[in-house]
């Protein structure tokens, strides 16, 4: 019996690929550990950023990726063939995603001029997809890179699932309502982003729009040891130097403890636009001996941080514009390590941070509120530690990303029993 080359040779891994505005980005973290948790549980993964990102800071698990991405310049000859390929094969798909790109972004400058980039850009994704036989592309964010996702499907019909994080759904949404449509399935990181994708879309979000909250490895950010009371008191904030973050109210709070006499230190890690505000706030407030700028750094330097920390505060708030957190990485981190933390009762915040339970929650832009609820965690250290030790659970259950992953890829594999249905190109083209 002569057996086919389908029988005789094992089955290939399945592939997916992956888009995001920039690569390597060092505030990032999540979608770098999601690509590489997806690879250890046997999914081949192939990276398309929009931009490649050059930071002086990078991961140490971010260059074994990123010599694999697959980055492409506007202006270069792959990009100008892949448009001459699509415009020669498949005419009407092409320009009919030029047609929705410009027209879903006319009335947002910003946003069209960046969509005569992605579209471009597409297009070269496209036809590498096909060639190295993606079966799945995922976009984290929704507005640039899923775009480049919609128009990679209309192109190709490779199906398509994109995740909406915070800015990309608070602020603007160009085509939001088209890309929600065409996607085999959409995540929310938090129930409050999925409420209000339904809110905004009815019936087409609510049938597509599932719940995967970005999860942290419980390994690295381990149980911290504990520390004697009496020992300088030690808060921590894990973010960028951005005006949605709020560190400006944890400075303020930090004038009142220190008027209160209370033995502290504060470390912002972080990079960002607000540091020369920062730091003149510190210098006019006389805490430059109190609250140091440690930068920004790589997430294993953040894991030994959090070992020396007594609490983490985080007081983000919601910007005139719309713009606000999702649900903050820096906090999953903290409480893995079972360190208390103080945030803001903002977004999805409270489904991790539940106030009394697993944190401490407190208004938004009240810096009075937020050195009472330091001040509760460095008086009653008992407090801390249960907050924490719940905290630390609730992450292990629902923050854990060995399980987000296996919840994301399940939802790919549940993409993937549908092939049958689909028409392939050549089908399409027909």
């Amino acid at each position: 019996m002569i057996e086919t080359s389908q029988s005789a040779s094992p089955r290939r891994p399945r592939t997916v690929a992956y888009t995001m505005s920039r690569f390597p980005k060092i505030t990032e973290t999540f979608i770098l550990i999601e690509m590489l948790e997806l690879e250890r549980q046997g999914v081949r993964v192939e990276i398309f950023p929009l931009i490649r990102e050059r930071e002086p800071v990078q991961h140490a698990d971010a260059q074994r990726m990123v010599e694999r991405a697959h980055f492409c310049r506007l202006f270069s000859r792959p990009v100008l063939d892949a448009q001459i390929y699509w415009l020669l094969r498949r005419p009407g798909a092409y320009l009919r995603a030029w047609w929705r790109a410009v027209r879903g972004n006319l009335e947002s400058p910003k946003f069209l001029s960046r969509a005569l980039v992605v579209v471009p850009k597409a297009a070269y994704a496209a036809r590498r997809m096909v060639e190295l036989d993606v079966d799945h592309l995922h976009a984290h964010y929704a507005t640039h890179p899923a775009l480049l996702a919609y128009v990679v499907h209309l192109l190709t019909n490779i199906p398509y699932s994109f995740t909406v994080h915070a800015h990309d759904l608070y602020v603007e949404r160009p085509m939001l309502r088209e890309k929600v449509a065409a996607a085999s399935f959409v995540v929310a990181i938090s129930e409050f982003n999925r409420r209000m994708l339904i809110d905004l879309y009815g019936a087409t979000a609510e049938e597509r729009v599932v719940v995967v909250h970005c999860g942290i490895d419980p390994t690295l950010f381990r149980p911290r040891e504990r520390r004697e009371p009496g020992e300088l008191f030690t808060i921590a904030c894990v973010a960028s130097l951005a005006g949605y973050k709020g560190q400006r109210y944890l400075i303020d709070a930090c004038d009142v403890l220190h008027q209160r006499g209370v033995p502290f230190q504060c470390l912002l890690v972080g990079e960002g636009e607000d540091r020369p505000h920062l730091e003149a706030q510190i210098r006019r407030l006389g805490l430059t001996d109190r609250v140091r700028l440690l930068g920004a750094q790589p997430r294993h330097n953040v894991s030994e941080l959090l070992q020396q920390v007594d609490a983490l505060a985080l007081p983000s708030v919601v910007m005139p514009n719309g713009k606000m957190e999702g649900i903050p990485m820096a906090l999953m981190e903290a409480l893995a390590a079972e360190i208390p933390v103080v945030a803001t009762a903002i977004s999805g915040i409270p489904e991790l941070v539940r106030d009394g339970e697993t944190g401490l929650l407190v208004p938004e832009r009240d810096a009075a509120a937020l050195a009472e609820a330091l001040l509760r965690l460095y008086t009653d250290r008992d407090l801390g530690r249960r907050l924490a030790s719940a905290g630390r659970q609730l992450v292990l259950r629902e923050f854990n990303l060995e399980h987000s992953v296996a919840q994301l890829r399940a939802l790919f594999e549940r993409d993937w029993r549908m092939d049958g249905q689909r028409p392939l190109l050549c089908e399409i083209e027909a």
